[in-house]
């Protein structure tokens, strides 16, 4: 026993008060009477980012139940969650939370959200799973080292003083801006692919498209040129740039590369979708044969939202008042390439909103993918987005996160006994 801390080899420590790390923590109480589970946060703030998911709704999941179809939505560790999502996946979930009286409701586009449309039911629902399996909660307890003593018991150093002394470990302590922030792991010599960030928007400074903030168009594809990089889904303009899903999976899947790039590219943006080339001049033959003396600017046919059509027709040099009929070949296709061809040059990114999302953490091949559990050591688990996978946007990184922490969960119980 330790002088000023808890030695206990049914004890587990999960560091990180975020969901990943309550869900392993309540689960694992749960699922075993038997163990004593502590919480250390290292800031003062319970489940901040599922406060903040979805604007304040919490994206639990997403509505896809088919687990090869699921790990598609991974630029990275696609093969790892498959492993996993076999034992928790999103039906799991959503009959884990709804045993617990929260409903949760599928919304067109798959995403997943509570009945109530508050992340606050979500919070509440873990507090009290982690009240009633009487899981201690410390806050502002940053952990500084963890090392494996030689009776395999683990011992952690934290910022406050305080000493624990466990049988296991789960680091659940979220995603790093800076590899040094998983500088505690350092004993345990794991290693920690450097950290990069996913999910972000793509900032087109002192372009006049910028003006159009606020317009949306349903269906745009984005290529990066010079790469293999495209994503295709609804496009937001914003006062910086570029916004949206078709941005955020571009961005999740090029996090890497665009990363070495430092964020200085060049796109080109299909606003019709995957419309062709030779589909376009054929849209617009018909047009200009049908109704050659309608005004241009009145002929929308590609239903685009009017700011933006007028925008195109003003970067192609076509003067609102021309009939199609009257419209000269070197505008038409200025005015395809703009359509299905637009270019644009992305200087540096902006996160999106408070939901910072990042690629790395520690080494796949270093985990087992059916435990959670250290291959290097025994008694080390690691869930959420400690582990060097992330998800597109839609609920599929805390897919991920609940996952894997009940995976975790489910072994440390076991082996408890």
């Amino acid at each position: 026993m330790l002088v000023n801390g808890v030695s206990n080899k049914k004890l587990l420590v999960v560091i990180g008060g975020g969901a990943a790390g309550f869900f392993c923590a309540i689960n694992a109480a749960r699922l075993n009477p038997l163990l004593r589970v502590i919480i250390l946060e290292k800031s003062g703030k319970l489940l901040s980012k599922v406060k903040v998911s979805g604007g304040g709704r919490c994206n639990v999941t997403h509505a896809c139940f088919d687990v090869e179809a699921l790990s598609k939505f991974y630029p990275r560790g696609d093969r790892f969650v498959r492993k996993a999502f076999y034992q928790f996946n999103p039906s799991h979930t959503v009959k884990w939370f709804e045993e617990r009286g929260v409903k949760l409701k599928a919304e067109a586009d798959g995403r997943m959200f509570p009945a109530t449309d508050s992340s606050q039911t979500i919070i509440n629902c873990l507090l009290k799973e982690a009240d009633k399996y009487n899981v201690e909660v410390r806050t502002n307890c940053e952990v500084k080292n963890i090392s494996q003593q030689e009776n395999s018991i683990w011992k952690i150093d934290c910022g406050n003083g305080k000493t624990f002394e466990a049988g296991f470990i789960c680091v659940a302590c979220g995603g790093f801006p800076k590899l040094q922030q998983a500088g505690f792991l350092k004993e345990t010599k794991h290693h920690i692919i450097s950290p990069a960030p996913s999910l972000f928007t793509f900032n087109i400074p002192h372009h006049p498209v910028t003006e159009l903030m606020g317009v949306s168009v349903a269906d745009a594809t984005i290529k990066i040129q010079s790469t293999k990089l495209k994503s295709n889904g609804p496009l937001l303009i914003t006062h910086w740039g570029l916004s949206g899903p078709c941005v955020l999976k571009l961005s999740a899947w090029g996090a890497r590369e665009l990363q070495q790039r430092n964020y200085d590219f060049n796109i080109s943006i299909n606003w019709l979708g995957d419309k062709k080339e030779q589909e376009l001049k054929d849209d617009l033959l018909f047009q200009r044969n049908s109704k050659g003396n309608t005004r241009i600017v009145n002929g929308n046919i590609f239903r685009l939202p009017g700011r933006l059509w007028n925008f195109l027709l003003q970067q192609a040099g076509i003067h609102p008042e021309m009939n199609w009929a009257d419209l000269p070949l070197k505008e038409q296709n200025k005015l395809i390439q703009l359509l299905i061809n637009h270019e644009f040059h992305v200087k540096g990114k902006t996160t999106f909103k408070d939901e910072f999302v990042t690629a790395g953490g520690v080494d796949l091949k270093e985990v087992d993918a059916n435990t959670m559990q250290s291959k290097l050591h025994p008694g080390l688990y690691f869930a959420g987005e400690m582990l060097d996978v992330d998800a597109v946007t839609g609920g599929f990184n805390f897919q991920f996160a609940w996952t894997s922490a009940f995976v975790a969960a489910q072994r440390i119980a076991l082996h408890t006994y």
